[in-house]
């Protein structure tokens, strides 16, 4: 898929305030604005346009906009994240989405979804059912891509305690190539195509992010760097240590369209 867009949204001063389970200690929020500037020059370099949106306050994980929607060629949803914190940050995101992308969608009470949790392959979704995304939440989304004639599978990944969302374990490369942990393999069904393992302490490498022709990976881990290199993929490994402190990865930080 070629990507002309994405949103954005820079870290707030109250970053550190943000949710987080990693035990890798606080962000330096100084750090994590010129990581993610760098992130952003990364996406420009790739041809993207950037809609910048500025730092919300009371939204101390608003700079992992991913959560808050899906967009897919035919239909963008507004999310519902599964923290009640977090539910700040959407209004905002759907005020741009609506001026860029016309009549939106919206996952609706009891259901809860966070976009992470929501992995496209091809015009196929899988969908996690996770602590953030709920049973309702992922059913409205499953109704809601059948009948822009998409479709979808849901995840029970409540078991898989390593992983916050279904894509902070898998990434999809395009061409029926996976790249992940293994035990997601499983879950997911995948037997066709190829899929590349990550081991386990490269594990929060698996979520990279394919933009026109570039690899995004996150920084420090070769063995995942040095397979995507020998398959022919050009990678740009970008540092992400304050945003991996915050349970974020490279997906998590922008919207892509």
């Amino acid at each position: 898929m070629h990507f002309h867009d994405a949103i954005v949204r820079p870290p707030d001063e109250e970053y550190t305030l943000g949710l987080t389970s990693s035990g890798e200690g606080r962000p330096d929020v100084a750090k994590a604005l010129l990581q993610h500037a760098a992130y952003c020059q990364a996406l420009r370099d790739c041809g993207v346009t950037l809609h910048e949106m500025p730092a919300e306050k009371g939204c101390p994980d608003g700079t992992f906009v991913e959560d808050t929607a899906l967009i897919a060629a035919r239909v963008t949803i507004v999310a519902r994240p599964g923290a009640e914190s977090r539910r700040g940050e959407v209004s905002s995101v759907a005020a741009l989405l609506t001026r860029l992308r016309g009549n939106l969608k919206v996952i609706e009470a009891p259901g809860t979804l966070d976009a992470g949790d929501v992995c496209q392959v091809d015009e196929h979704f899988f969908i996690g059912h996770t602590a953030r995304t709920n049973e309702d939440g992922a059913a409205q989304l499953r109704a809601i891509l059948s009948r822009h004639a998409y479709t979808s599978s849901i995840l029970d990944l409540r078991a898989q305690k390593k992983f916050l969302h279904l894509k902070s374990g898998i990434s999809y490369l395009g061409e029926r190539r996976f790249v992940g942990a293994p035990e997601l393999r499983r879950v997911c069904g995948i037997e066709k195509g190829e899929f590349l393992e990550v081991a386990d302490h490269e594990s929060y490498a698996a979520n990279c992010i394919v933009v026109n022709g570039r690899v995004l990976i996150a920084a420090g881990y070769p063995a995942m760097a040095d397979m995507l290199s020998a398959r022919g993929y050009r990678t740009e490994p970008l540092d992400m240590s304050e945003f991996r402190k915050m349970d974020g990865g490279l997906s998590c930080l922008s919207l892509r369209f």
